[in-house]
């Protein structure tokens, strides 16, 4: 197995390589934030070296990355888990990825636990207020020293969001309020419309021509299609499990994260059960690779990132990280 490298004593805010690390990697890079580590870490996905460390705060939780890879945007969740009691934290910390540090924080008081996270084509960013259940907006967010708007979004404990390409449209799910909202990030005036998909719903998708959107809910054991225009439910399957995360792959294909089963499974966007695949620790999220048919999937539990090809549906490989590895975005070679 691929063994991390220890990246040593880190000083808060500053990255510290690891031993023999080079930032001037020519291998795919996967940058991730471990959550109980209190950190976002840079890793050779072919290697799996950890290169190099950013020290944040307790408990960054889900991140973002412009469209020329220059900054990556990570919420302040500030508690562990959802079920944690606690403010949390009011911030949205600003990672350089060229120069592997945190570059600055955006202060979000009074808007705290930020945890969704989003980005549209044009860079505009959008964070997610779990305590608040309001939806913020940065137009020039590598700029912006606060807010440039908010929108409620009318759900309860509001956790995580889908957002369109064109950041018109933003799908918000409710946690205790068992709902999905879509609500116009642009337009406060607009009120949301509302959808009960199941019990706590958490993951969302959009189909690739943002017409239909796909909802884990987890209670109910349930993976749903509904209207991504109307919120009316289309159909929804039994999945048997705790369907955490959803992805789309493609046109035809949505990847289904299970933590109770502790497993990867491909259903058809028709929810049709295709495959699963039984992995060695509890899968949190997923990144796809922008070009090759690979899948990372981080297991909490575990500590590690495990590498599965998706035309054989298998774990090709895989390396140890720091504590909870979540979110992750995958940075390729230059060319």
């Amino acid at each position: 197995m691929i063994k991390a490298v220890d990246a040593g004593t880190l000083a808060s805010g500053l990255s510290t390589p690891a031993s023999g690390a080079s930032r001037a990697s020519k291998a795919d890079v996967l940058v991730v934030v471990e959550k109980s580590s209190h950190a976002v870490s840079f890793y050779d996905a072919v290697s799996g070296q950890r290169q190099e460390t950013v020290r944040l705060p307790d408990y960054p939780h889900e991140m973002v990355v412009d469209s020329r890879r220059r900054f990556a945007y990570v919420g302040h969740y500030g508690v562990r888990m959802a079920s944690t009691v606690g403010d949390g934290g009011a911030a949205v910390f600003v990672i350089d990825l060229a120069e592997r540090s945190l570059a600055r924080t955006i202060d979000t008081r009074p808007f705290n636990r930020i945890h969704g996270m989003g980005i549209d084509r044009q860079d505009r960013l959008y964070a997610l207020s779990e305590e608040k259940a309001v939806l913020l907006g940065f137009d020039a967010p590598s700029t912006d020293q606060a807010p440039t708007r908010a929108v409620p979004t009318h759900g309860v404990k509001t956790h995580l969001f889908t957002l369109s390409r064109d950041g018109e449209r933003a799908y918000v799910t409710g946690l205790l309020s068992h709902t999905v909202s879509l609500v116009r990030p642009h337009d406060a005036a607009v009120p949301p419309v509302l959808v009960t998909p199941g019990q706590l719903p958490e993951s969302s998708c959009l189909s690739r021509d943002e017409k239909t959107l796909f909802v884990g809910a987890r209670k109910s054991s349930s993976l749903v299609s509904v209207d991504a225009r109307t919120m009316k439910i289309r159909r929804s399957r039994r999945t048997g499990g705790d369907p955490l995360r959803v992805y789309t792959i493609d046109d035809e294909r949505l990847l289904v994260t299970d933590i109770v089963a502790n497993t990867l499974t491909v259903w058809g966007t028709d929810l049709r059960r295709i495959r699963s695949l039984q992995l060695d620790g509890t899968p949190s999220a997923v990144t796809l690779h922008p070009t090759r048919p690979l899948a990372y999937v981080s297991l909490l539990g575990t500590h590690r990132i495990a590498v599965v090809d998706l035309d054989r549906f298998a774990v090709v490989d895989g390396f140890d990280t720091q504590l909870e590895p979540d979110s992750a975005v995958l940075l390729p070679a230059a060319s």
